[in-house]
């Protein structure tokens, strides 16, 4: 079935103009969206956004949406920042990109400095990458490579169950939401999962759920360990699974089993970093360093795509030998450290030291909390789950897609959120102001309230 069959009987078609409509029918015909059913695609009325400025976007025919989900978790100040976009711009007309295989750049290194200055202490390399997923390829090869080079025979990683790490086949083989990985299994590595300390029995303790899942990884290290290379684990918050959080002492546990077994631990950040739990890092919390920290989505303030990968000494130091020894790290792409991306980051870093970005971000969170509230007490909302501005709310499902019913009802409202099934996302930009915070709650409580009622 081709979406661009139906275009012109959609129900609101006739309230566009022509240019949208002849852009929505160009898009139908030639485009395949990501995790989009292309089947619905048009029958759910896509926006195509013109502009944007601040904390909105615009679209073609002129309506304002506030971006309540960061545009899929990336944005930091809003969009259009004036000093990114001076950074961006005073770096095009100095250099646009070269390699960074034998070449280094002032941009790759002031940025590399930034980010250790941020991490947790013993954190002193910077490797970089595109995107979340291939940072997370990165990590778990170096990981690997470092446990062998040092004579370790371990070619399982441990995981969490409900885990995502992103896309390509190394990262989804250490992931475990079955809608999104189930289809590969037979093609993918062969690992080693745990249960998720963040799917609750009905009345059950995060606390108790953490215990019970540290137990589980223990016995699990006790019988394999030796096979073990390393721990992959998000922290504190597993988003794509539905904003499913954990106690910290989850990841205090994982770091104590690790150095236990001589397993390594990598931390993926790539959504949970950069601020978003309301701290610099959710390891912040937990008061731990990771052997192997990813990071991505915020890093440049949501303007263009890179990531890295934060590692201790000791393990850059398992890839040092001579030319002939094989122990240099095979890995990277045309446009590692690209110049352009490396100066958003750096501004978006220092404008995060500037406006105390993070302290905004954790007071967004909690005015957040404080004003979606009642819903807690609505028949048919099912639990608030929150760390930071990461915000989750699962409700029952009362019709076809109830999530997205609610979304489309505060698109109504002029605000754009995304859910992940029937958990209804809150994400929004770390410097969104209190009057904007206000907006996108009154929206969403509203619209869960009408679908629901």
């Amino acid at each position: 079935m081709s979406s661009s069959t139906s275009w012109d009987s959609r129900s609101g078609a006739d309230s566009l103009s022509a240019a949208t409509r002849d852009l929505i029918r160009r898009d139908a015909a030639a485009i395949w969206h990501p995790f989009t059913q292309q089947s619905l695609w048009v029958e759910d009325e896509p926006i195509v956004v013109d502009r944007a400025d601040g904390m909105a976007f615009w679209d073609t025919d002129g309506n304002r949406y506030l971006d309540g989900v960061s545009s899929l978790w990336v944005n930091v100040h809003g969009h259009n920042n004036p000093e990114i976009n001076a950074a961006i711009s005073a770096q095009l007309g100095r250099l646009d990109h070269t390699t960074f295989l034998g070449l280094t750049h002032e941009p790759g290194i002031e940025l590399a400095e930034k980010l250790l200055a941020t991490a947790p202490a013993g954190l002193s390399r910077v490797f970089y990458a595109g995107d979340g997923a291939s940072a997370v390829e990165a990590a778990i090869k170096m990981a690997y490579q470092a446990q062998a080079q040092q004579g370790q025979n371990r070619p399982y990683f441990a995981h969490v169950a409900q885990g995502y790490h992103g896309d390509t086949l190394g990262a989804v083989s250490v992931g475990g939401i079955d809608l999104f990985h189930e289809t590969y299994r037979p093609i993918l590595l062969d690992t080693l999962m745990v249960s998720s300390p963040g799917v609750l029995e009905p009345g059950q303790r995060r606390l108790n759920r953490a215990v019970e899942v540290l137990t589980e990884l223990g016995e699990l290290l006790e019988r394999q360990g030796s096979q073990i290379c390393a721990v992959v684990i998000e922290p504190l918050v597993q988003a794509a699974a539905g904003m499913l959080t954990h106690d910290v002492s989850f990841v205090q546990g994982v770091r104590s089993l690790c150095d236990e077994y001589n397993v390594l631990m990598i931390c993926d950040e790539v959504a949970t970093g950069v601020g978003r739990t309301g701290k610099m890092w959710a390891v912040d919390h937990a008061g731990i360093t990771p052997d192997l920290m990813t990071c991505g989505k915020g890093l440049t303030g949501g303007y263009l795509p890179m990531s890295a990968v934060l590692t201790t000494e000791p393990v850059y130091e398992a890839f040092l030998g001579s030319a002939e020894s094989g122990r240099t790290f095979f890995h990277g792409h045309s446009y590692t450290a690209n110049p352009l991306c490396a100066a958003a980051a750096i501004a978006n870093l220092d404008l995060m030291v500037a406006n105390q970005t993070v302290a905004n971000a954790a007071a967004v969170g909690r005015q957040i909390a404080d004003e979606i509230r009642p819903l807690q007490a609505h028949p048919r909302v099912k639990e608030i789950r929150q760390i930071g501005t990461m915000t989750g709310i699962e409700v029952e499902s009362v019709k076809d897609r109830t999530g997205f019913a609610i979304c489309q009802a505060a698109r109504s409202r002029g605000v754009w959120i995304r859910p992940l099934g029937d958990v209804v996302v809150l994400m929004p930009p770390l410097a969104m102001s209190p009057e904007e915070v206000t907006e996108l709650t009154t929206a969403v409580t509203e619209s869960i309230e009408e679908v629901l009622a």
